[in-house]
């Protein structure tokens, strides 16, 4: 069987408290991918899903599907830590402000009836703009950090969630984490932090900064928490952080 999906998907079959009525050994192969997959996701469904083969991609509706991908050879750091390398032609460079930039066959026309929003995302050099920040190891495998919009400035420095929400969801008891930025009269803006705990957990607010103080530069660390019994996502996985900012 092969099942792609957003991160969402896995991580409900994962923590579904009848996972261990049914058979899933028939899982071969897995595919997920969004702006921000938490590594200790890929690594609970390589070890406790025991799917022979996990590979992460990367791509968005204006490119057609999938531009990168891991391969089936690449080895477990890579596909923890990657969204691989491009495929079908695609060329992927990273431009101004580290933003992901795409060209490729699949790359779409532009959107219908709308031709400021397509120059604004697609340039004269038929290059798509992504609104995503990455970087390029040595391979060429591409690695997401965040989105532009999401990104926040702490006391002058640049703060990324998603790296935030790294260290979050590796926190004892936490099933689900979301990082936004919010207005701060000294600072700008600080982190605070939206998690789904697993059922019967104890965590507080206390708990989870200090932890984060303990992985993270002082700047990055959220300066407040907030526990929800779900986070709210599009339907396509991703956390529809517009609905996080009106909470906060």
């Amino acid at each position: 069987t092969v099942l792609p999906g957003p991160p969402t998907i896995f991580q409900t079959v994962l923590d579904h408290p009848a996972r261990r009525c049914y058979d899933l050994s028939s899982l071969r192969f897995a595919v997920t991918g969004a702006a921000s997959v938490p590594v200790v996701l890929i690594e609970r469904m390589q070890h406790e899903l025991d799917i022979d083969i996990v590979l992460t991609a990367y791509g968005l509706t204006e490119s057609g599907g999938f531009a990168t991908m891991c391969r089936a050879d690449d080895d477990a750091v890579t596909v923890a830590t990657t969204c691989g390398r491009p495929i079908a032609d695609f060329q992927l460079r990273i431009g101004d402000h580290n933003e992901v930039l795409l060209r490729g066959p699949n790359v779409m026309l532009g959107y219908l009836d709308d031709p400021a929003a397509t120059a604004a995302t697609i340039d004269a050099e038929g290059w798509l703009h992504t609104g995503d920040v990455g970087s390029l190891d040595e391979a060429g495998n591409l690695r997401i950090t965040d989105r532009l919009k999401d990104m926040y400035i702490c006391g002058g420095f640049n703060v990324y969630p998603a790296e935030v929400e790294q260290v979050l969801i590796r926190l004892d008891g936490v099933r689900d984490a979301a990082v936004i930025g919010v207005p701060d009269e000294r600072l700008g803006e600080v982190g605070r932090a939206f998690l789904v705990t697993q059922p019967g957990c104890s965590l507080d607010e206390q708990t989870v900064i200090a932890y984060t103080r303990e992985h993270l530069a002082n700047f990055k660390t959220p300066r407040s928490v907030r526990f929800l019994d779900t986070l709210p996502r599009n339907a396509s996985g991703k956390v529809v952080k517009p609905l996080l900012r009106e909470m906060a």
